[in-house]
């Protein structure tokens, strides 16, 4: 039993979702990672506990905690709500849940990426009179891009296989908020193991196209 044209749709939500959601993050946590891989303040171990607590906790807490929020009682909610707009249920809420739950890996990686970085050739800059600017763009960020990409790769395989905190605020809408992993799950659960083994297929071969190109790549940055 083949996918049918129609059950295509997990496929590109899921990407589409991962791309958005990888794009956030990268945004968002490697300004963040930078600033906090160079600067040491009281409560800092608290902020970056609470920064890759998503990484720990359980997908259903992590949905949980979204529906405090975005959910109709919830305080984004009920403001959204107030404007006629929704999130809750909408594709933007499987976005919103997966950028949660891959955000503490992109920070992670990029933060470790930044501490590898020789601060003896960001210093030698300084002294040429480069600005700090440039120094981020032409010293520090192709040092330290392997590690950044590293966290790239691990925030869109994070997302793509995203499901419990997806399943919560998005739900299993299909044709409008299923991913592959829900897809997947609820195929196993009406017994259409024809569906549910091809979208295994597609997903797993689709992830090891993209980690087989990064080490590819991660090799020809050695020579």
């Amino acid at each position: 039993m083949f996918v049918q044209l129609n059950d295509w749709f997990p496929v590109f939500l899921s990407i589409r979702v991962a791309l958005i959601a990888v794009t956030v993050v990268l945004i968002t946590g490697l300004p963040l990672a930078r600033l906090l891989s160079r600067l040491e303040f009281p409560g800092k171990d608290v902020l970056e506990a609470l920064i890759t607590l998503p990484m720990v906790l359980p997908p259903s807490v992590i949905g949980y905690g979204l529906l405090m929020i975005i959910g109709k009682n919830g305080l984004l909610g009920h403001t959204l709500a107030g404007l006629g707009l929704t999130l809750i249920f909408t594709w933007w809420a499987a976005v919103l849940a997966s950028t949660v739950v891959a955000f503490p890996l992109m920070y992670q990686s990029a933060k470790g990426a930044f501490l590898s970085v020789d601060v003896n050739y960001e210093k030698a800059a300084r002294t040429l009179g480069a600005s700090e600017i440039r120094i981020f763009f032409t010293i520090t960020l192709p040092l330290a891009w392997p590690g950044i990409l590293a966290g790239v790769v691990l925030s869109f395989a994070r997302a793509m296989g995203e499901f419990g905190a997806t399943l919560m605020v998005a739900g299993n809408i299909p044709g409008q908020t299923q991913t592959i992993p829900l897809a997947i799950y609820f195929a196993v659960e009406s017994g259409d193991d024809g569906t549910a083994r091809t979208l295994v297929a597609i997903i797993t071969v689709f992830s090891f196209l993209v980690i087989y190109w990064v080490n590819r790549w991660a090799k020809k940055q050695k020579f």
